[in-house]
């Protein structure tokens, strides 16, 4: 959904542009819950993204970001390319950081509508981690706690501490059913180290105007280093859950797990290592439980993700939730990890 833009918030968006030698109409793309976005339509340079990014990100990233995509392009694949601005900069500041990015036609979806879509998903991810398994760059930005399943717990246990006669009791219980899930996971085998996208939801995912097909990665503010095992981990714990990740019938499909992974093998096989492909199942797990960690932190604290206020009252009933969802989520994997761990074999 894209919103005209009006007063201020248009006037701030357009003194950015101004610094890149850019003009047009703005719209704003109400899509994602951290980074604000915009898109440019200038009948002269065609169209444009803008972001502005959320203070989690240090402006170092775009650093990271050029190298990345550069590397990416030269092996032949489709990215968004970051636009400098007249005097040379990747990025601006004013009253944030914000960047502007080529813009890529296609379409992004919240969840996957078929098998197809999955394994060409799959297939696009695999290409990515291939292409950049001998990109030589030390990354400049990295996140604190990035998948740290344990730190993340151990914060939402010190913000439940004092919140014991809090009138929020069943938040309080879900906490505590998370705290004893996650604590009961075994840790990950030791695996390799890979350049990774780290953030594969559904929408990050850009697919052509017609058909299945897919054309490129977007948001890149989370690359880095990690193993591929977490990283499709969260992209399953996305792209497999067939309904809202805010509803709490939420579980895994299997057969959209099978046709992802399917996908993913043809892109990777003989050059993912098979202890790379065993432990996805188990990281799939992993990721739901460190997400409704995190959703029912941001409950108590109240200050992180974004929410739809179309469908909710608050940040922290979206919070709730969505946490609610992510643990159930987390008990479907577990109830099915036999029969997912036979499709290590699309991997031989």
């Amino acid at each position: 959904m894209r919103e005209a833009l009006q007063g201020e918030e248009a006037a701030r968006v357009r003194n950015v542009l101004r610094r890149y030698g850019v003009g047009g109409a703005v719209r704003k793309v109400a899509q994602g819950w951290i980074n604000e976005t915009y898109e440019v339509l200038d009948g002269a340079a065609g169209h444009h993204i803008v972001q502005r990014l959320h203070p989690v990100f240090d402006a170092v990233v775009h650093v990271d970001i050029e190298a990345v995509t550069k590397h990416l392009q030269q092996q032949g694949l489709q990215t968004p390319r970051l636009v400098r601005t007249l005097d040379g900069s990747l990025w601006v500041e004013a009253e944030g950081i914000w960047r502007v990015l080529t813009f890529l036609e296609g379409r992004v979806f919240s969840t996957f509508e078929s098998a197809s879509q999955l394994r060409a998903a799959g297939a696009l991810v695999g290409r990515f981690h291939r292409a950049l398994r001998d990109l030589q760059h030390e990354f400049a930005f990295r996140r604190a706690l990035v998948h740290d399943l344990d730190a993340h717990l151990s914060r939402l246990e010190s913000v439940l501490s004092p919140l014991q006669t809090d009138p929020d009791a069943a938040a309080i219980a879900l906490a505590d059913e998370i705290l004893v899930l996650g604590r009961a996971l075994p840790p990950l085998p030791d695996l390799p180290t890979r350049v990774v996208h780290g953030d594969l939801k559904a929408s990050n995912l850009l697919f052509g105007d017609e058909g299945p097909s897919t054309s490129a990665l977007l948001d890149l503010d989370t690359l880095g280093r990690g193993d591929l095992a977490t990283e499709m981990g969260d992209a399953l714990r996305s792209w497999c859950n067939p309904v809202d990740e805010a509803d709490a019938r939420a579980r895994l499909d299997a057969d959209r797990f099978v046709a992802a992974l399917e996908g993913y093998a043809e892109s990777t096989r003989g050059w993912i290592t098979l202890a790379e492909a065993r432990a996805i199942p188990d990281a799939v797990e992993r990721l739901a439980i460190e997400l409704a960690c995190r959703f029912s932190r941001d409950f108590f604290e109240d200050c992180y993700f974004g929410w739809d206020s179309a469908r909710f009252a608050s940040r922290k009933e979206h919070n709730l939730a969505r946490a609610r969802a992510q643990l159930n989520f987390a008990k479907s994997v577990s109830e099915q990890l036999a029969q997912l761990h036979a499709v290590d074999r699309a991997f031989g």
